[in-house]
């Protein structure tokens, strides 16, 4: 669904090794196979959502993370992080490595935490489930490509 949902943009290339790997991987399986292919000077950065962020100490191998990329975090606009709310961990680790002008990034390869207000959908992958499950239409939450993918294999339908 991931190369249907990119195909017609040019601009998207999808890793064959994650789509095609035999068994999951971590993000730091990922990172660390991307910092092999770019060496440990091109800057690499991993973007995230707040909510996920916050739970970044319960991610496998989670501090390794921060020698391998930087960490753009998205949040709504007027609702910033505040390290109070963050587990200790990760409170230190966010107070040690943000900083406030994502062109820094570019300096380095790895380490720093960047901030950023980002208008969200209320669109989630919950959401559209529950509406393929209940044979409600999901068109324009996702491509046609990925719906016709979708209703050829009959998935995500409620028994």
């Amino acid at each position: 669904m991931v190369l249907r949902s990119t195909a017609e943009n040019a601009r998207f290339f999808v890793d064959p090794a994650e789509v095609e790997a035999e068994r999951s991987s971590y993000t730091v399986d990922t990172l660390e196979r991307l910092r092999r292919e770019l060496g440990t000077e091109q800057p690499l950065v991993l973007l995230v959502g707040s909510d996920a962020f916050a739970g970044l100490p319960t991610w496998h191998r989670w501090r390794e993370l921060f020698s391998l990329a930087h960490i753009a975090v998205s949040h709504r606009p007027g609702f910033s992080i505040e390290p109070a709310s963050l587990p200790h961990e990760l409170a230190s680790e966010f107070a040690e490595r943000r900083v406030t002008d994502p062109q820094a990034l570019a300096a380095t390869g790895a380490g720093q935490i960047v901030t950023f207000a980002m208008t969200q959908l209320a669109i989630s992958a919950t959401q559209i489930r529950h509406l393929l499950a209940n044979g409600k239409s999901a068109r324009y939450l996702l491509p046609d490509a990925v719906l016709d993918y979708i209703q050829h294999h009959q998935l995500y339908r409620n028994a």
